[in-house]
Parts: structure tokens; sequence; C-alpha cells
């Protein structure tokens, strides 16, 4: 635990196979959790600094408004901030909300898996995973950004936004803190080519558009296109309306709204509807699942040879037939485990030759028999590298031992 006090923080008590946070910050859908050494995660979220732990049975949280915020702090264990029970209970909320808490995660993984074997397979080595429920246009940066890029360099283009345009809630551990900034920050006059100096190359077009879109548009746009049954924070649930193979028309309707905007194909237009508005039978198909569907699927043959848009339909279709409403959550839990990243273990293949024999007579009748042994480990080793499409390496290891045995002589 390092310097960390748990008994200064609120906790929610919740197994890994309901919510394991380090899977889900880390498989590629939100973009600014910050993992310090002591393993507390950080972000501004919601006009606070949220800070959350996780043990096998709790889930421990800590919240900083920016009226605290607003001069570096001491470390949060030697002066915590003094919070009001309505502070915590707002947290708490937050909390369920954004980690989509509320359904039942070990009875969806069970209805997935009595439907699938392959994901009866993978599933139990990545339980916990969460769809999070993020603001919607936080989510369209993220994934106009995550257009031929890596998560390593997502996250950095995303830090460079909010500290270029994203409001400073304050400090944290001698870190500043900004909030994602509005689409009105991303529209004016020098943004492009202010986004290109930083590094943003393309996307700084694509995103200087979209912002000057979605700023012309109605207050409310984007979330106006969410699934009503998984509304912004505070807002009661509707009916989403009739279920099809294709997905609700909700859903088909936001997905078509989001391709008008710079910088948006499918992929990107799927992201932004599952994670950003609550689309569950939302199925991005990039590279990753196209890999996953050609292995295990049986897709990538006759007229699905290629990823044409009649097959990224297809995958959709497959998908949702397959798990349902809540497809693309079920997919997302294969595309971590398709993650290289993610398999931190090594699986070893060993042979032993036996190269030479050596016998030795010993003066008390017994013969030594020393066997000099070659080993070959064949090593597959999940290697952590700073690209989206990490590789694997194949080490063979080369050893000799001898082993003696010991036999009575004939006489």
């Amino acid at each position: 635990m390092g310097a960390i006090n748990l008994a200064e923080w609120q906790k929610l008590p919740i197994s890994l196979s309901e919510l394991c946070i380090n899977t889900t910050l880390r498989c590629g859908q939100s973009f600014r959790w910050r993992k310090n050494d002591a393993g507390v995660w950080s972000m501004a979220l919601h006009n606070r600094i949220l800070s959350l732990h996780q043990d096998p049975e709790y889930l421990y949280y800590r919240s900083i408004p920016p009226s605290t915020l607003q001069t570096p702090l001491t470390p949060p264990a030697s002066h915590p901030p003094s919070e009001s029970e309505n502070t915590d209970d707002e947290t708490l909320e937050l909390i369920k909300h954004y980690f989509n808490l509320s359904p039942n995660l070990s009875d969806l993984y069970a209805q997935w898996s009595s439907a699938d074997a392959n994901f009866a397979k993978k599933a139990p080595k990545f339980t916990g995973i969460r769809i999070l429920k993020q603001d919607a246009w936080e989510a369209l940066v993220g994934f106009i950004c995550s257009s031929n890029n890596n998560i390593i360099r997502i996250s950095q283009m995303i830090h460079k936004l909010c500290v270029n345009y994203g409001p400073l809630l304050g400090h944290l551990d001698g870190e500043a803190y900004h909030d994602f900034p509005p689409p009105q920050a991303l529209a004016g006059k020098d943004v492009e080519s202010n986004l290109r100096s930083l590094g943003f190359g393309y996307r700084a077009k694509y995103l200087h558009q979209t912002a000057q879109m979605v700023s012309s548009k109605p207050d409310g746009w984007l979330d106006s296109l969410r699934n009503p049954e998984s509304p912004i924070l505070g807002a009661k649930t509707a009916s989403a309306g009739e279920w099809s193979p294709s997905g609700r028309e909700g859903y088909r309707a936001a997905h078509a709204e989001l391709l008008a905007l710079q910088g948006v194909g499918p992929k990107v237009a799927d992201c932004v509807a599952l994670m950003g508005l609550g689309w569950g039978e939302a199925v991005p198909v990039d590279t990753h699942v196209w890999q996953i569907v050609q292995r295990d699927y049986k897709f990538g043959k006759g007229r699905h040879a290629s990823l044409t848009k009649d097959t990224y339909d297809a995958i959709g279709n497959k998908f949702r037939d397959l798990w349902g409403q809540e497809a693309g959550w079920a997919q997302s839990v294969l595309f971590t485990a398709n993650l290289k990243a993610f398999t931190e273990r090594l699986v070893a293949k060993k042979e032993e030759v036996v190269e030479d024999v050596e016998i030795k007579v010993e003066q008390d009748g017994e013969e030594v028999v020393q066997d000099v042994v070659k080993e070959e480990k064949m090593v597959e080793k999940g290697v952590k590298r700073p690209l989206e499409e990490d590789d694997e390496k194949k080490v063979v290891e080369i050893s000799e031992r001898v082993k003696t045995r010991r036999r009575r002589k004939a006489s």
C-alpha cells in the first residue's frame, strides 16, 4: 500500500469479478487516468479530482473539490481535505454511474459464456471489465485521436489537449490536473496550427473541424444521441425501443449522425456510441477485432475475405446475434484478452535430449552413470512495448546439466 492510509478513504464493497479497475482503465476506453507507484488511479472528473485504489474486497475512493485544489497539496495521506457527507454521496453516485455498476457482471459473463464457447474459454482470465459511461464529447475526441495510433500516444495527446485547453482544477502530489476542454475551447482560430505543433498531425484538422461542428449545434446535441436507457448522471431512464439484429433504431441514428463529423469512420462512431453514448450493441471493429474474428469466428474467407463495409456490418450483426444488447461489452472483453499488454506470463515448452552417457566403476561395486542432458526451452513471452499491436517474442533457452544414477555392478 505504500504511504496510502486507507482509513482516510471512503470505500465501496465490490469484488474483482464485478469490477477490476486495473484492467478496465487500461484497455483503451479512457485516456486520462494516471496510476502512481502506490497503485492509486487519479483523474480530473466532473469538476473534481477523483482518486481510486482497489483490493480484492473494496474499491477505495477519495474526491478533492476545486476549492481545495487551487494550491499545491501535501500528500493526501498526510493532510486529507475535509469532505462533507453530501460530497461523499455525490462521489459515490458518480463512481457507480461512471463505472456502470448497475448490471450484475457475473450474470452477464455467464450469459455470454453460455452463448459462446470462445468467450467462455477467454473470459475467466479477464473478469471485472466494465464499459465506462464517459462524457460523449471526451469519448469523441479520444477516439478521433485513436486513428492509426496506440494507447500510449493517444493518452499523451489527450494530456496535451487538457493542459493547453482544459480548465486547471489544481494540483495533487505535485502534478497539475486539468478537466477536459469543452468543444468551444477547440473551435478557435489558431487551434489547428497549435495542435499540429503539439504533434497531432492530420488529426489536428479533424479535431478543430469537429469542435466547430459540435459548437454550432444546439446545446446538448451529443447527449441527445444517447441511449435513453443509459442517460447522463442524474437523468431518468427511458425505453430505447425495439431490439433488432442490426441494433435499435436510436443506435443506428446516432451512428449515422456521428459519421457526419470530421475524422469519424464506422469504427470511431461505434467506439463513441458504445463508450460515450451508452449503446451496448455498438461493436467497434479495428485490427484487433478483425484478427479475433478471423481466428475464432471463421471470417476472412469468401465474401468476407477483407474488412469491407459489408464485412464490418456482418461482424457486428454476428456478435449482436450471439450476445444480444450488450454485444459491444462482450466484444470488449475479447478485445482486452487479445492485447498482448495483458499476457503478462510465460508459456514454456521444455524438451530434454540425452547428449552423452558416461559410466564409471567405483570401488564399492557400484556403477555411476552420468547422463549429460541438454534442455531446450522455448519461451513465448508477452512483451510490453509502446505499440498497440504488441508482438510476441519467442526465445530458445539452452542449458546443460548432469544427471547421476547409481546401480550395483553386475557380478
